[in-house]
């Protein structure tokens, strides 16, 4: 079975600088007949605060050629307290009504696909734990199925036992949880994005894949990481027991620079009441 995961498209209708890189991602799909798409996050430029993008994004989605399950990213549902955008229940219900539950569990042949929200994590709320345990229950119902799992934030960047890398990976008291999950359970695969860096590696038995953006590229505003820039997408090849995974830099895609308009698409916040006076 071959599985597509995109991600990061950050699309939008106002703030459309990455829009043109779709119809090109659009033909290759086409031309690669997959039999699933998964988008793991950041499908909009801030679907967190406009529903717009959210509806844009979906009808750009549907002209996929392949059903498509779609986990949401940070911008579209916020991420972690005392951001400028945390993660609130109005965010989770607008992007549960306008794109659908934001987990997933798909059945195919010797996997069982899980997607989950990765920006709960470290939330330390009620929705948190509600998610763990779904997840917990979903792995444990994979009965003799591998487990695949796909998220937005990499569950580390740098070394398995990292402190808390804030913006970028899950922190780590729930990736505790998440390893804990994943040594009582067969997880061969782990496919996240968020980082606009393409990389595969491999921790115990789980692959790693970090999906490349369909977006951006970082140059200097953000450390270098481990991988490679480039635009484009994942194809996952799963056979029996096995899965491989291949990024591909799809043709046609621009490789744009948010170095060069990160002011224009995300401006920094304006400070409010006497500071801003």
């Amino acid at each position: 079975m071959k599985v597509i995961q995109i991600t990061d498209t950050h699309f939008s209708p106002s703030k459309t600088h990455f829009n043109s890189n779709w119809a090109p991602l659009l033909a290759w799909l086409e031309t690669e007949k997959p039999d699933l798409i998964i988008h793991t996050g950041d499908l909009t430029v801030d679907g967190a605060d406009q529903a717009d993008d959210i509806t844009f994004c979906m009808e750009l989605m549907r002209q996929a050629p392949a059903p498509m399950l779609i986990v949401p990213g940070n911008h579209d549902v916020g991420h972690l307290p005392g951001s400028h955008q945390p993660v609130t229940q109005v965010r989770l219900d607008r992007w549960n009504s306008l794109v659908g539950s934001d987990r997933f569990i798909q059945d195919i042949d010797g996997w069982r696909l899980i997607g989950f929200n990765s920006l709960l994590l470290g939330m330390d709320d009620q929705n948190e734990e509600m998610q763990l345990n779904w997840l917990a229950e979903a792995m444990a119902g994979a009965g003799a199925r591998r487990i695949a799992l796909f998220t937005h934030k990499p569950i580390f960047v740098d070394e398995p036992q990292e402190g808390d890398t804030g913006y970028w990976s899950i922190r780590p008291t729930p990736r505790r949880r998440l390893y804990d999950l994943m040594s009582r359970h067969d997880v061969g695969l782990i496919g996240t994005g968020h980082l606009h860096w393409a990389w595969k590696g491999s921790f115990h038995q789980t692959s790693l894949v970090w999906g490349p953006s369909a977006a951006f590229i970082i140059d200097t505003l953000e450390r270098e990481m481990p991988g490679e820039r480039l635009i484009g997408a994942v194809i996952h090849t799963f056979e029996g027991d096995s899965v491989s995974s291949e990024i591909v830099a799809v043709p046609g895609m621009t490789a744009y620079y948010i170095d060069d308009v990160i002011d224009e698409v995300y401006p920094k916040p304006q400070p409010t009441g006497e500071a801003a006076e």
